[in-house]
């Protein structure tokens, strides 16, 4: 049979079930405990009862739970209360305030329907049941009651209860496997204990949170975003909302997240190697363009560090997702040999409208209006190169030069190594002075500044490491005094601009292997919609 409604079956308070009865009229009303238009309209819905219960079944569908028998006691009601405490029938009927009254001829067909209390609406629907089932019309003293009153939100519009039940409705983009926390476990112990959390409490991912995640961003749920190593897990978009959510992010978020798992999965990028290497890589994310501000992202006071809720969960969501989707567990493929904190997370902005250079993103190809993640693969950093007393461009430049060679070991030079050297705004102001610095001649100022004759990088008693002696006694005096600088070019070098105004205190990400047997940085235009 046909309602014209979803059926329903709700237990009344002896616990019997109760529904849309079969070839019999009948009138359900939905209603509150803590709701004075639905107190008001009990008495009426009552007197309906006793009157006409003979030819109609008068239904009350109650959304209190404990309180329903409290509401049916305070009214002395003797028609069926029926517990939609879940409130998954007023939302099947799709309510938006109570009282809500529906009216059923015997078809199941709605007949009348009106919400809150116009005493005209409900003193003819009582004239009408009166003359349609030939019985006298109830005692309602209807010069008593208000003449109008406005009804109350149904308790499932609360967002939390909505988007439960929403995600538990047919057609929920929801599909990833539930798991059931027994009523007794504590649930972040529960997560700790299944091996979710890479050792910070987690954000359970209910449906409800990960429906309101999913908003974010205008990607179907099951859209396949990337395969991610080691494990070659599918990193749908509603597994990436499912991290996101228990990183600690907001829906606005996802874009960035999308963006930066569609990064670090490319074959460029090497996810695998980054983690599974004994050296502790982890992915770096510099993020460009407007959706900095849009999301709220710290490029400013301590942007490196804690206290942004954007820069730390876009940061950690991504290491979640290769953790849980991909697989790369600590002691597992993650084999770092003294780990990285980084690893939890790093993700910051570039402060663009304080640099006097191109963005990031525009030196690489991208138009200034895009919004961009980059990711780079570190093994160490941020790590602070300071220069409180240098005036002229020239010695800030090559104080950062300096600060440079501590990569991977000062001993070590010539190396196709990324390094990321994030720039602070006082030695900005430094670098501009005469005619100031472009990013090329920085760079080429670094190379200067670090470039030492081979014979220092030969291994010795001091350090084993460096080019072995017996190559060494085999090439030229020539060759042994020329300079070689600290990168093998220019190019390796990765410049942005970050920090407070106050303090002259740069800082400096270290490279992992880079090029075809590590890593190279990749940036991936943020999908907006």
């Amino acid at each position: 049979m046909d309602t014209g409604k979803p059926h329903f079956t709700l237990n009344d308070l002896t616990g019997e079930p109760h529904g849309i009865p079969q070839d019999r009229p009948a009138l359900v009303c939905f209603v509150k405990d803590d709701c004075e238009t639905c107190n008001t309209a009990a008495p009426v819905l009552e007197a309906m009862h006793k009157a006409y219960g003979n030819a109609v079944d008068v239904l009350l569908v109650a959304q209190s739970g404990a309180a329903n028998a409290d509401f049916a006691e305070r009214h002395n009601l003797s028609m069926p209360v029926l517990d939609d405490t879940s409130c998954k029938t007023a939302f099947d009927w799709d309510i938006e305030s109570v009282p809500s009254v529906f009216m059923l001829d015997a078809d199941g067909q709605v007949r009348t329907q009106f919400e809150g209390f116009i005493r005209t609406d409900w003193e003819a629907l009582s004239q009408d049941m009166s003359t349609r089932h030939a019985v006298p019309a109830a005692q309602i003293d209807w010069v008593s009651l208000p003449a109008w009153r406005p009804g109350c939100g149904s308790k499932h519009l609360d967002p939390q209860v909505f988007d439960k039940l929403r995600a538990e409705a047919d057609g929920s983009p929801i599909r990833a496997r539930r798991i059931e926390v027994a009523s007794g476990d504590d649930v972040a112990e529960f997560m700790f204990d299944q091996g979710f959390s890479d050792g910070l409490p987690l954000v359970p991912p209910t449906p409800e949170r990960v429906l309101r995640m999913l908003a974010g961003t205008h990607r179907a749920a099951q859209d396949v975003v990337a395969t991610v190593p080691p494990n070659m897990g599918e990193a749908t978009v509603e597994k990436i909302a499912i991290n996101a959510v228990m990183a600690g992010c907001k829906p606005e978020y996802m874009p960035v997240i999308i963006a930066a798992v569609e990064a670090v999965c490319t074959d460029a990028f090497n996810i695998h190697g980054v983690t599974a290497t004994t050296m502790g890589a982890a992915p770096v994310m510099v993020i460009n363009g407007p959706i900095r501000e849009k999301i709220g992202m710290n490029m400013k006071l301590a942007a490196l560090g804690a206290g942004n809720r954007a820069n730390a969960t876009i940061g950690r969501a991504l290491r979640l997702v290769v953790r849980n989707v991909g697989g790369a567990t600590t002691g597992g493929v993650e084999r770092s040999t003294l780990g990285n904190p980084m690893k939890y997370t790093m993700c910051f902005a570039e402060w663009e409208e304080r640099s006097p250079w191109p963005a990031l993103h525009v030196e690489r190809g991208f138009a200034p209006e895009d919004s961009v993640v980059t990711v780079f693969a570190m093994t160490g950093g941020p790590v602070h190169i300071v220069d409180q007393t240098s005036r002229a461009p020239d010695q800030i430049a090559g104080s950062l030069g300096l600060g440079l060679e501590g990569v991977f070991l000062p001993k070590l030079h010539d190396l196709p190594i990324d390094a990321l050297l994030v720039v602070c705004p006082e030695h900005i102001d430094t670098l501009t002075r005469e005619g100031g610095y472009s990013k090329e001649r920085l760079r080429d100022r670094i190379q200067q500044v670090t470039s030492r004759p081979l014979s220092q990088m030969v291994a010795d008693d001091s350090s084993g490491a460096g080019i072995p002696a017996e190559t060494a006694a085999q090439m030229s005096a020539e060759a042994l005094t020329r300079p070689v600088p600290k990168f093998a070019g220019p190019e390796y070098i990765h410049i942005v601009v970050a920090g407070s105004d106050a303090g002259k205190f740069s800082s400096a990400f270290h490279g992992w292997a880079t090029g075809d047997v590590g890593s190279v940085s990749v940036s991936k235009k943020i999908d907006l919609g």
